[in-house]
């Protein structure tokens, strides 16, 4: 008897014999997960290649070498975000250097320019970066409600069978409230680590402003310092 029971209580067997309505919210929540496992996964991935190249780069910058020869450098580092920000920055400062009415563009519009490109560029890698992010806060707000309404649903197909057969022994209680109480676990498995994630590359991301602003602060300052010379 007991037996019986167990087996019927087993996660599968209750996914199984739940009512249609709960399947189609496990689904549901399953899609979740996996969709929010993948962007977690590939930012994870994005972010660890940034923080490398960046260092990479960083080091190159303040060592001392030709400018040029850095901009031949940043090029081959398609996940740098400061080198991005450099090689739009460094392109859009050469081009206004080469503008006979520019000779004197610290003081004119060249400086603007170059600074309107470079916070194109910084707004462009922040977008880039904070791709999926929007999804794993939805998915860590949404979650847990998706899977109490199909634990409601299910506690009130349980009651209803109740109802029909007049049987309130535990043998009869149990599966009907086990298969609803399912939808809240998958829903809390779904939306744990979306949280856990958002904020994690929330943070991130903060990090990453942070370094772009006092990158493209320097960066300004160093091409000033140079333009007079």
């Amino acid at each position: 008897m007991n037996d019986s029971i167990n087996n019927g209580l087993s996660i599968w067997a209750l996914i199984l014999d739940a009512g249609i309505v709960v399947q189609m919210v496990l689904v549901v929540l399953l899609i979740l997960s996996l969709f929010s496992w993948a962007i977690i996964f590939n930012k994870w991935r994005i972010f660890r290649a940034a923080k490398a190249e960046d260092t990479g780069f960083i080091d190159l910058f303040w060592g001392g070498s030709d400018m040029k020869e850095v901009l031949s450098h940043a090029k081959t580092l398609n996940n740098s975000p400061q080198a991005a920000l450099f090689e739009n920055g460094f392109r859009e400062y050469a081009r206004v250097k080469q503008q006979p009415e520019q000779q004197d563009w610290v003081a004119g519009s060249g400086l603007l320019s170059i600074r309107h490109v470079i916070d194109k560029t910084w707004t462009t890698q922040m977008t880039k970066f904070g791709q999926g992010l929007s999804f794993l806060a939805t998915v860590g707000a949404t979650a847990p409600f998706i899977g109490l309404f199909g634990t409601v649903w299910g506690i009130i197909d349980a009651f209803q069978n109740i109802g029909l057969t007049q049987n309130t022994s535990l043998a009869t209680v149990a599966p009907g409230i086990a298969e609803a109480l399912v939808a809240t676990a998958f829903g809390l498995l779904a939306a744990i680590p979306a949280v856990v994630a958002y904020n994690t590359f929330n943070g991130k991301m903060k990090l990453l402003n942070n370094s772009l602003d006092a990158f493209a602060t320097e960066f300004i300052n160093l091409l000033s310092r140079h333009a007079r010379k």
